[in-house]
């Protein structure tokens, strides 16, 4: 009989467990030799997943994904202070969204610091503008303890980005154990007086509208906005970039504010109280000349019901308990969007087309940018979806979290509405699908232009555009290629250029499972 021999347990198999142990249970990477020592715990330790991403913009996007629809944080784990750098502006979005979420980030060993090698940098410098927690493992006994304290950080309500630094000697030296999931707060009680103040105001019988944000855009939270709105005739909206809203029909509708400063200010226009749920006061996304930063019309006074860390879902309840007498009614017979398969082909047809055809509990990522804003209603009449949408600007994170959503939930499809400029920022998406088989639908939207750019340089009066600088604009001269680009991935992609070729391709991409790209050349 031969002996086995037990291999004692070190800093990166004691962090993997400890992650497990606090419910963390997928790990988005992508690794290089300082985290190779984490890379065998993976292999180790059953029960967490491991996704390679062969970018880190799509592993740090896909774990926002991920936790937008589990409700729960993933891991990544990223290489050193470039790798951390490469995902950054994901981790941006991740952290406007309120998403929680916890980076691994190598770095060198202790010893090797001071030498200054090429990869060495200021990882806490990196980390810091994008999470609300940073640390450093200050070696292997302290590696489970301090992952334990990362989590927690993570799942404070909102949701935070926890970054913890491991250098390699704190994953490879032996470690003391596992440590226990420590203690999660949920999100506070408003503030004394705040349910009061809103009653007052929806009792003056003024215009007043409800800005909500978080999870008053779903679940329990929107019942009970929808109960206060039928009462009273507040407005529901939502604001520009909301995370995730619970859409479609016999769903409760909530309005979108618009994304520009005029039409912002005019579709609030007569609210004399906007009451703030999750949300903070509409501003203007950029600086405009003549224009407004502040959003909120002359005339109407912000209320703040609960703040983005406080209960805003009971406090809209017991906000319903004091305004709203009985249930709301049952809403009418469901009235799909019209399918128009000879309509003129653009953004308009395609939208309608997917509103038609989407299945019920279907998981949209939404990077349309300018072709999708003018028809977003039309989803309101679709079968009951989320919507997810890119919460912090930076654009190139609707490819990774539809590749995190289908994780999170792999008995839903997701559709990955998608810019072609965007796109391109992480379209290594698409073998991640590929390799983990994930029932994602991505269609490309085909104008050949940051469209949305075009439009911007008339907003913010810097004149017309010349061949050099809509040369900085055009997407043309080589035009992208989607077809070939998904096949090098792995990925089964069409080209149509008509309503009734969408038609058919979509709902063709709607009866297979895994992934698909249809390249529409509007």
């Amino acid at each position: 009989m031969t002996e086995t021999l037990s291999i004692p347990m070190n800093g990166a198999e004691s962090m993997v467990r400890t992650l497990l142990a606090s419910g963390v249970e997928v790990c988005f990477g992508n690794p290089g030799t300082s985290e190779m020592h984490f890379v065998s715990a993976l292999d180790r330790v059953e029960g967490m997943r491991a996704v390679l991403g062969l970018f880190e913009g799509v592993v740090t996007g896909a774990a926002d994904g991920y936790a937008r629809m589990a409700g729960k944080p993933a891991a990544t784990l990223l290489h050193l202070g470039p790798g951390l750098a490469n995902g950054v502006a994901n981790l941006h979005n991740a952290r406007k969204a309120g998403t929680p979420m916890v980076n691994i980030i190598g770095d060198h060993a202790t010893a090797h610091q001071r030498y200054d090698a090429p990869l060495t940098s200021d990882v806490e410098a990196i980390a810091r503008p994008v999470s609300h927690w940073v640390a450093r493992v200050r070696g292997a006994a302290n590696a489970a303890a301090d992952v334990a304290r990362a989590v927690q950080a993570a799942r404070q309500a909102p949701g935070q980005i926890a970054s913890l630094i491991l250098p390699a000697d704190s994953a490879w030296d032996t470690a003391d154990g596992v440590a226990p999931a420590l203690p999660v707060e949920g999100p506070a009680a408003v503030g004394e007086g705040a349910i009061g103040r809103s009653v007052a105001a929806l009792r003056t019988g003024g215009k007043v509208a409800f800005l909500l944000r978080g999870a008053a855009l779903q679940g329990r939270g929107l019942a009970a906005a929808a109960r206060i709105a039928a009462a009273t005739g507040a407005r529901l909206v939502c604001d520009t970039f909301a995370p995730r809203v619970e859409r479609g029909a016999g769903r409760v509708v909530v309005e979108r504010l618009p994304y520009r400063p005029e039409p912002a200010i005019a579709f609030l226009q007569g609210t004399e109280t906007l009451i703030l749920v999750g949300a903070q006061a509409p501003i203007a996304f950029f600086a405009y000349p003549g224009q407004p930063s502040e959003l909120t019309p002359p005339g109407c006074r912000p209320l703040v019901l609960a703040h983005p860390h406080e209960d805003g879902v009971a406090a809209l309840e017991a906000l319903a308990d004091a305004v709203a007498s009985g249930p709301v009614a049952a809403p009418g017979p469901r009235l799909y969007p019209a399918l128009e398969r000879n309509a003129a082909f653009g953004a308009e047809a395609v939208l309608r087309t997917v509103a038609h055809l989407l299945p019920e509990g279907a998981i949209v990522s939404d990077e349309t940018i300018s072709a999708g804003f003018p028809h977003y209603a039309l989803f309101d009449g679709a079968r009951p979806h989320d919507w997810l949408q890119l919460a912090g600007g930076a654009i190139g994170d609707g490819m990774p979290v539809a590749t995190g959503a289908a994780i999170a939930c792999p008995g839903r499809k997701v559709v990955n509405l998608q810019a072609d400029g965007s796109a391109m920022y992480t379209l290594q998406s698409l073998w991640t699908q590929a390799r983990e088989k994930l029932d994602v639908t991505t269609v490309i939207f085909a104008n050949r232009a940051y469209q949305v750019l075009v439009e911007e340089l008339k907003g913010v009066g810097a004149g017309t555009a010349g061949s050099k600088a809509f040369s900085m604009l055009d997407l043309n001269n080589p035009a992208l290629d989607w077809v070939q680009l998904a096949g090098g991935m792995g990925v089964e992609a069409v080209r149509v250029s008509d309503s009734a070729g969408f038609a058919d391709a979509f709902a063709a991409a709607m009866k297979r499972p895994g992934p698909f790209l249809i390249e529409a050349l509007i």
